[in-house]
């Protein structure tokens, strides 16, 4: 389904029923890419009035199971959403403040779906997320991304990308959770 459809669209093309609560929720996350449930609750209330946090997870999970939402879960971070759904993208996020963004994966190349041992399994979707300093805490902490890629270097046990690896035109185009 095309993210750019009208939302009342995509709902009936996922055989869901056209609510407000859908409407709503789907015009936050699209308002507010990588937000975190309370986020979108807070957003959905905002626009409807008195709505349950459980209503809003409820949502998201049908949005979720129908292919009309991606759930995010980077590591020690709440789950977020994003309506970019059905491409090999990754995300690049921010230790600090969380800020996350979207990075396009390898054009013309799927590395991370060709597995050494993948043990019997038949992989279609590998996630991978890269870790760094976004911009903006960059220059709260004085470090820039040239002072990360030579601490990166000199650490040869260092197995997370340095920021100088993950920065992209996608990833510094976005900073928004």
């Amino acid at each position: 389904m095309n993210a750019s459809a009208p939302p009342e669209v995509q709902l009936r093309s996922a055989s869901l029923r056209v609510t407000r609560p859908r409407l709503a929720v789907l015009d936050a996350v699209r308002g507010t890419p990588h937000a975190d449930a309370d986020t979108i609750a807070r957003e959905v209330r905002a626009r409807l009035g008195s709505v349950s946090t459980q209503a809003v997870y409820n949502v998201l999970a049908a949005l979720t199971e129908a292919n009309l939402l991606r759930r995010i879960e980077p590591a020690g971070s709440p789950a977020r959403y994003e309506t970019r759904v059905g491409d090999n993208h990754h995300h690049v996020v921010c230790r600090v403040c969380g800020a996350m963004a979207d990075v396009d994966c390898a054009v013309d190349e799927t590395p991370c779906l060709e597995a050494d041992d993948p043990h019997g399994f038949v992989i279609d979707e590998a996630e991978v997320t890269y870790w760094g300093l976004c911009p903006r805490c960059q220059k709260r902490s004085g470090r820039s991304v040239s002072s990360m890629s030579s601490m990166s270097s000199m650490s040869s046990m260092s197995s997370v990308s340095s920021v100088s690896d993950t920065t992209s035109p996608q990833g510094e185009k976005s900073h928004e959770q």
